[in-house]
């Protein structure tokens, strides 16, 4: 096993080496996906409680054996409202939820293309597919549309993400969905990072992946779509056919938390805004934000080891703020990632634009 040595050994070098560390109570949190504060929220809590005392601590099976319940169909009517849908699965991540749509949508006879930035989960995904595979450069309408006039077969598929999850910018849907109308392609957009922040936009004919662990605060995945694909889902789909239903306690919180979105759509807005804030509270301490279109904003750093010391005098200071690091970087250059949670406080403000002013002054 000298191998596992020596690949640690460069990991370290490089600053790349990876540790866990328990979440500390009490600190600003601009570093976690709960961008509308639904994880901590009572209503939320107490709903996925009040599930697992009804429906047990496990969902006991598949959904097609025991795993799906009367709180399982509420939740998919509640997101199909939320996300303007006609149809909604749900599964016990979206990383499954990933799985299941590229995979089960494809097969040898099909053109998959993908954008060069899309999740790991897409990735992944694309890998395991039957599908002829094109990687096309980041947001390139102009390369999707010729990898399309020239695809030999006879179904092609374009994958991207909705919100590129290192620095938050939009992919360019509305034209990408007008170059598939046009090659009689599948669009499937994963809208892990827009689904409950940014306002529902559904493309005609697309598919749509989600996350209930970001926004929505709880744990699992979906997938919208016309009710023939959630049917050809459902009776095809390995990673929702042969996996665990998603546990009542997730279902029951993250029911709550779609309605509560459903019944404050200003909630959005706030983590939107205070996003924005973040951005200019960096730049004011002397850093340089990526642009951004999203409840995330990316501050680039001078190498991946001062991404983590700079990680680390954050939490000296108590805030909580993302790191990211090739081989999560597409571009190679290390980031502090912010996430404007709705909730962050005049005074967490003033906390942030201090520390991240001291980050600065010793880089």
């Amino acid at each position: 096993m000298n191998w596992l040595q020596e690949r640690d050994a460069q990991r370290r070098a490089a600053g790349l080496h990876r540790t866990l560390r328990p979440r500390q109570p009490g600190r600003i949190d601009i570093a976690s996906n709960d961008y509308l504060n639904l994880a901590r929220d009572p209503e939320v809590i107490e709903a996925g409680v009040r599930a697992m005392r009804d429906w047990g601590a496990g969902a006991t099976g598949s959904r097609l054996v025991s795993g799906h319940t009367e709180l399982h169909a509420a939740l998919e009517s509640a997101l199909a409202e939320l996300l303007q849908a006609p149809a909604v699965l749900v599964f016990s991540s979206g990383y499954l939820a990933n799985l299941a749509a590229i995979t089960a949508l494809t097969d040898r006879d099909t053109l998959l293309i993908s954008d060069a930035r899309n999740h790991a989960s897409i990735v992944d995904a694309c890998r395991l597919s039957r599908a002829e595979l094109r990687i096309t450069r980041n947001a390139d309408v102009t390369a999707v549309k010729q990898a399309l006039a020239d695809n030999p077969h006879p179904r092609a598929v374009v994958v991207t993400d909705a919100v590129f999850s290192v620095d938050g910018e939009l992919a360019p849907l509305a034209q990408l969905g007008q170059v598939c109308q046009e090659h009689d392609a599948l669009l499937i957009i994963d809208e892990a990072h827009s689904v409950g922040v940014l306002p529902a936009t559904p493309i005609e004919g697309a598919v749509r992946t989600f996350t209930l662990s970001k926004a929505l605060g709880s744990q699992g995945g979906g997938i919208a779509a016309t009710p023939a694909i959630i049917d050809h889902l459902v009776n095809s789909a390995r990673s929702f056919i042969f996996d665990t239903g998603l546990a009542p306690a997730a279902t029951g919180s993250a029911l709550a938390a779609t309605r509560r979105i459903l019944a404050d759509p200003a909630l959005p807005q706030r983590a939107l805004q205070n996003t924005r804030r973040l951005a200019e509270t960096a730049q004011t301490a002397g850093w340089t934000v990526n642009p951004f279109d999203a409840a995330v904003a990316a501050i680039p750093m001078p190498s991946p080891e001062f991404a983590v010391t700079a990680q680390a005098m954050c939490a000296q200071a108590g805030i909580d703020v993302g790191c990211f690091r090739p081989p999560s970087v597409p571009d190679g250059i290390a980031r502090l990632r912010m996430t404007g949670h709705a909730g962050l406080s005049d005074s967490d403000f003033a906390s942030i634009e201090a520390t991240l002013r001291h980050v600065k002054e010793n880089a």
